[in-house]
């Protein structure tokens, strides 16, 4: 198949909160060199270390609502009381590069972009998803503790939402169940090279 006619990916890696969704992703990136991410734009505040343009475009809750209203946005979402969402020039432009797409979304996200797929041609031939997933919530509590970023309010709040997340693994292409780094980094990056024809 040649290039001009290779039909590009959008690979979208979901699953819940300290699952390692993010570890993973970093890792395809800096090992997959025709897989570009797309950053997301979030109105929350960086966190130590973030970097604006880098982790994700940061915005007021104004500038937000104007791209929302501009119809700048695949989809968006109110997760964890903050704003997040997809620009479509991100991804569009990713494929006019030629660069198959990354993008790292909580599964509210994820599900939006399945459902805005599906009213676009191109979009619905690129598309693949993985969800993430710990055995149980028990499993999750333990990796969420092993970050100690969070309080006990939040951590209940995050688990909370997990187990209603972890009930949509079924409306995704690929579920993979999180074991140990590099297991999750090989079985997430053969699906994606089986997927692009690599």
């Amino acid at each position: 198949m040649s290039e001009a006619a290779r039909q590009p990916v959008l690979l979208v890696l979901s699953g819940p909160s300290a699952v390692g969704k993010t570890t993973v992703a970093q890792r395809l990136l800096a090992e997959c060199s025709n897989l570009t991410r797309m950053v997301t734009c979030t109105t929350r505040a960086p966190r130590e270390g973030e970097v604006d343009g880098v982790d994700y475009h940061f915005l007021s809750d104004e500038e937000f609502c104007q791209r929302i209203e501009a119809g700048e946005f695949l989809e968006h979402a109110q997760v964890y009381q903050h704003r997040y969402g997809t620009l479509k020039s991100s991804v569009t432009g990713g494929f006019k590069a030629g660069k198959d797409v990354l993008i790292v979304n909580d599964v509210q996200g994820a599900l939006a972009l399945q459902s805005m797929a599906r009213a676009d041609v191109k979009l619905a031939g690129a598309l693949i998803t993985v969800f993430m997933i710990l055995k149980d919530v028990y499993a999750l509590r333990a990796r969420i503790l092993s970050r100690g970023a969070e309080d006990e309010g939040a951590i209940e709040d995050r688990l909370s939402i997990a187990e209603a997340e972890m009930a949509q693994a079924a409306a995704f292409d690929h579920v993979i169940e999180s074991r140990t780094r590099d297991e999750d980094f090989e079985r997430v990056r053969e699906i994606y090279l089986k997927h692009a024809g690599i």
